[in-house]
């Protein structure tokens, strides 16, 4: 037993394979050095489109974040990181199985069976129940459980992404729909504005005052119009079909999306400066930060591969040759001790996986990287598109004035013979771009306010990461997730 005793320590502390000097490559970016110096953001509503005051925008966000295949996705990825988080947990904890066989087997003359039962057919049966237990002395169980925590951690986070995702393409989308309805009503307002030139024209020529040339040029621009108006509702039509998508809907629902009446000039608190709490509030941040921590911990549980796996096994039941001897006293049987499985050669296998740890741990600090840089971009650029639309906004609405009544001068001019066609012509074409140019304007403008309220975070609570969406794939889970930390 002393032999036994010192031969397994000696195992214990200089047999086991010795770990590579394998090292992360990756360096994580130092949010000090991405000069967020300003305070922090402004917090949003949850439900932030209700800023815009449009019942019917409230209506399709709900079935988006109901309805929608990308975020029902999210919500059984959630589902399938806690039943990988379930199964780590129930690993570290005892595990008890009944087994049973009979078989009728030919017993060997020259093995450790002696006659009668040698050299005959017999029944050898036994019903045992199995104990084990993976004691986990070097944490690797552990480090599994933790890196499974945070998977399905990262998995609510890419959820509340998502949803922070879906809930701004349904925004730009309904103001795409609204654009598209007002570049019609300027196409129809233009059919209107050059049918009376086509009037005024033609009684002109009809009293020898115009060419001929001049009808055709103004029944032209009549064409180019009413051909305008065809493609403005077929491009009004596209914007339905892309709602109705995004609710996970069908043709069925394009009759009831209408005309969109949100109040685009609403007040949103949005920052002037890159806010300097944006990393801790962006879930996507916030996800790849999990999945680092998750790809450390993996790493661990690799490196813990190279020392000695202990279990200690239990067996107690019954064991017998001869089928009605199986289930008497004299066949009863019982044992419990320790099982240790150590490495000593294994061809690379174990350091090939622990590198293997180490590169995914190398990868996830690239994606992360990327993902934090790529939220400084998409801040700053936002900020910078809103504070340039807006600056040109009464530009632009001095632009429209003057084109307005730069047509009417030059109409009445034409009327009283004053000049020709072409400075009416001129003016007319000033006046629908400067509308079409005001009407982009303002729907550029709200979709950039709302880019920019996305990318500090929209309504997402970073200490409660998409608590609906957690808390559905947790109750469709519960069933099966019963183990405790």
């Amino acid at each position: 037993m002393k032999i036994t005793a010192a031969l397994l320590s000696a195992l214990l502390l200089s047999a086991c394979v010795s770990a590579p000097p394998t090292t992360p490559q990756a360096t994580q970016i130092a949010p000090q050095s991405l000069g967020l110096s300003g305070e922090a953001g402004p917090r949003f509503d949850d439900r932030w489109w209700k800023a815009f005051n449009d019942p019917q925008v409230d209506r399709l966000a709900e079935l988006v974040l109901s309805g929608n295949p990308t975020l029902q996705g999210a919500l059984a990825r959630i589902r399938a990181a806690q039943a990988q988080l379930s199964g780590a947990r129930a690993d570290d904890r005892p595990q008890v199985a009944l087994d049973g066989q009979e078989q009728r087997l030919l017993f060997s003359k020259d093995y450790i069976i002696p006659p009668p039962f040698g050299g005959s057919y017999q029944w050898y049966g036994q019903v045992v129940t199995n104990l084990s237990w993976n004691l986990d002395f070097w944490g690797k169980q552990a480090a599994i459980i933790a890196r499974a925590k945070d998977s399905a951690m990262a998995a609510s986070l890419d959820a509340s992404a998502a949803r922070l995702a879906l809930s701004g393409a349904l925004a730009q989308s309904y103001i795409n729909l609204l654009l598209a309805y007002q570049e019609n009503d300027i196409a129809l307002q233009t059919v209107s504005e050059r049918e009376d030139i086509l009037r005024l024209t033609q009684g002109r020529f009809n009293a020898g005052l115009e060419s001929a040339s001049a009808v055709e040029q103004a029944k032209a621009l009549l064409a180019l119009a009413r051909a305008d108006v065809k493609r403005t509702a077929a491009a009004r039509d596209l914007n339905v079909h892309a709602i109705a998508a995004l609710t996970g809907q069908g043709a069925a629902a394009y009759a009831a999306i209408t005309r969109p009446a949100p109040h685009l000039d609403t007040a949103l608190p949005l920052p002037t400066v890159l806010p300097a709490d944006l990393l801790a509030r962006r879930p996507d941040v916030l996800a790849a930060q999990a999945r680092i921590e998750a790809a450390t911990k993996g790493r661990e549980a690799a490196h813990a591969d190279f020392y000695p796996n202990i279990n200690l096994t239990a067996l107690v039941g019954f064991q017998a040759i001869g089928l009605s001897n199986l289930l008497t006293g004299d066949s009863f049987t019982y044992g419990a001790g320790p099982a240790i499985h150590l490495p000593i050669f294994d061809a690379g296998k174990i350091r090939a996986r622990y590198a293997g740890a180490t590169a995914e741990l190398d990868a996830a600090i690239a994606d992360y990287n990327g993902t934090v840089l790529s939220a400084v971009r998409q801040t700053a650029d936002a900020m910078t598109q809103v504070q340039s639309l807006e600056s040109q906004r009464a530009d632009q609405q001095d632009a429209l004035d003057s084109a307005t009544r730069a047509l009417a001068l030059a109409e009445s001019r034409y009327k009283s013979g004053l000049s020709d066609q072409i400075p009416m012509l001129n003016a007319e074409s000033t006046l629908l771009t400067s509308r079409q140019q005001m009407a982009s304007l303002i729907a550029n403008t709200t979709i950039q306010r709302v880019t920019l309220l996305l990318s500090v975070g929209g309504g997402f609570n970073p200490s409660a990461p998409d608590a609906d969406a957690f808390t559905a794939a947790t109750a469709a889970n519960s069933q099966t997730n019963t183990a405790k930390d």
